[in-house]
């Protein structure tokens, strides 16, 4: 099937986001949605819908508390669900643009799995060993970001759409930082328990 050029895009996605147009983001929104409209682009051509996409996005999200171990290469496992669940979060939107399939009911589900995915990364959080309170505090958070963003965009403020692609960026990207440390300390620690260590004989 054909599938829209970024300018044909950015134009039909400016419609449904209050008219802001996408190419005139900053570059780490700009990035993030002509990435999410280029994977979308080669998904549309396998006739994939977006609610497919929305049920992916939130099976990977679920996935992320069991990740929730703190050793081994676990917690950067984990970041790349996150990373992977937040992109899908903006895949969903950008291939009901090209395919000519976004509806209310679409959004229903996109923001029905949102909340259900940040509640999983709360849960993760928690298994992770974070107070119980900062790990419901960050869901809480998270939430809302929705409650304030939905109602803005209701009111005609248009790009409202954009800061939320960035902040699931920026907060994919942390996590994915934090758990790229927490790999290299536990080697550092692992290196310095075993350090003067004599080798088991047989």
């Amino acid at each position: 099937m054909s599938t829209l050029s970024w300018g044909d895009y950015a134009q039909r996605w400016s419609k449904l986001h209050g008219g802001f147009d996408p190419r005139s983001a900053n570059r780490l929104v700009r990035g993030w949605l002509f990435l999410s409209y280029a994977v979308s682009r080669q998904l549309a051509r396998t006739g994939t819908g977006p609610n497919t996409v929305t049920v992916a996005g939130l099976l990977l999200s679920i996935g992320v508390p069991l990740t929730a171990r703190p050793n081994g290469a676990w917690p950067l496992l984990g970041a790349l669900l996150i990373l992977v669940s937040a992109l899908a979060d903006t895949v969903d939107g950008a291939l009901a643009v090209i395919t000519g399939r976004a509806s209310r009911l679409g959004r229903v589900y996109d923001s029905t799995a949102d909340r259900l995915a940040e509640a999983a990364w709360a849960v993760a959080l928690g298994l992770l060993g974070a107070p119980i309170w900062l790990a419901v505090a960050a869901g809480g958070v998270a939430w809302l970001h929705e409650y304030i963003r939905a109602p803005a965009m209701v009111s005609g403020v248009g790009d409202v759409g954009t800061v939320g692609a960035a902040a699931a960026t920026v907060g994919a990207a942390i996590w994915l930082a934090f758990g790229l440390v927490a790999v290299v300390q536990l080697g550092v620690a692992v290196r310095r328990a075993l350090r003067g260590t004599d080798p088991v004989g047989d």
